[in-house]
């Protein structure tokens, strides 16, 4: 019987060390991160009594990034396009302060759908705080039904700017009776596997709505990757969500945060530091030139600052700049009322969006 020489034995223990040690970490990343399905099912709460709408109705519907309620006041690490801003978390001053202007702005439009992005829900920088359930306790039941999903979720994130649990969902709020909530996943930002495990699982998050002698109405939400450069996420997103709403019956609307402009000729009014967030031809393209937006691409056109919603918090720019929420209409539905509510102060570094919808 021939013996192993003790000289090859130690590179084989390295090895078969190593392939242990690989694969112990490769165990504690999926276990510290999510793992959506391609499409699920979303959490929904509506008690049964909740009336549903009714065909011919108008539904005024909001959509607002609320920036996990952090207020102004802040830069974070991430409003820079160094990634170099000081702050890491809004003080719990700022964020009590901030559910209260959240509250009262939803209070006073009186909408029949909001759609909110970046809620957090069990996150560190926020206390761990559920801040839909606050949302919804200081509305004091006006909202009866609501739908959620994560979009990104992970027990703790090893990025030295987090290091903690993170919890950031779009969330839908509803007076009316929700029949069901789909997520659809959306590709995700490109980078290395470690990278791209912790990092955002972006999703379109759909609602639909009862409708009394007529055809369900579909309320859909999303909010794209930004920092996407070097890579084809945006488009691929963009084709995503395209496929999403191919596939929903009309009518339907959708809204919320796509972090891109709409036409070349908003590209070009950014000053050239600001321009490096985009590519000139954008690539929401093919969702403007197939369906009806608010904010229209004339309008975007016409540097009509009353379309602009989005405010940085880089102090470098210090104003309303451009416009990267909007809200798509189904072919043929009808809509009224479009509106930008511009706060001053801001209460986000976005501003709410409000349209009325005419059902069949």
């Amino acid at each position: 019987m021939r013996l192993t020489p003790r000289r090859t034995r130690w590179p084989l223990r390295v090895l078969l060390g190593l392939l242990i040690l690989v694969l112990a970490l490769t165990g504690l990343v999926y276990a510290l991160t999510d793992h959506p399905r391609a499409v699920q099912a979303a959490d929904v709460t509506c008690p049964a009594s909740t009336p549903a709408l009714k065909a011919g109705q108008d539904v005024r519907v909001m959509s607002w990034n609320v920036q996990y309620l952090a207020g102004r006041g802040s830069v974070f690490f991430y409003d820079t396009l160094a990634g170099d801003g000081p702050d890491t978390r809004p003080s719990p001053q700022s964020i009590a302060r901030t559910l209260d202007e959240v509250v009262a702005v939803i209070r006073a439009e009186n909408a029949d759908v909001v759609m909110l992005q970046e809620v957090d829900r069990d996150s560190r920088r926020t206390d761990y705080q559920d801040q839909l359930q606050l949302i919804g306790a200081k509305l004091g039941g006006a909202y009866p039904c609501t739908a959620t999903t994560y979009y990104h979720r992970a027990a703790f994130v090893p990025h030295p700017k987090i290091m903690g649990k993170v919890g950031l969902s779009l969330s839908t709020l509803s007076r009316t009776r929700i029949e069901s909530a789909t997520r659809s996943q959306l590709p995700r930002i490109c980078g290395d596997p470690v990278t791209v495990a912790f990092n955002f699982k972006r999703a379109v998050l759909g609602v639909t709505l009862s409708v009394q002698g007529g055809e369900p109405l579909s309320v859909l939400q999303t909010h794209l990757d930004a920092f996407a450069q070097g890579c084809d996420t945006m488009r691929r997103q963009v084709a995503a969500v395209q496929e999403v709403l191919d596939k929903t019956p009309a009518p339907w609307v959708m809204g919320g945060d796509f972090n891109l402009l709409g036409t070349r000729g908003a590209y070009d009014r950014l000053r050239a530091r600001e321009r490096a967030y985009f590519n000139p031809d954008t690539e929401l393209a093919p969702l403007m030139a197939r369906y009806a937006s608010f904010p229209s691409p004339s309008q975007i056109d016409s540097g009509d600052s009353r379309m602009f919603t989005h405010f940085p918090n880089d102090p470098a720019v210090g104003r309303p700049d451009r416009t990267i929420d909007y809200f798509f209409y189904a072919p043929g539905l009808s809509h009224t009322g479009d509106r930008v509510r511009q706060d001053e102060p801001k209460i986000s570094d976005h501003f709410a969006l409000l349209t009325t919808v005419e059902l069949p």
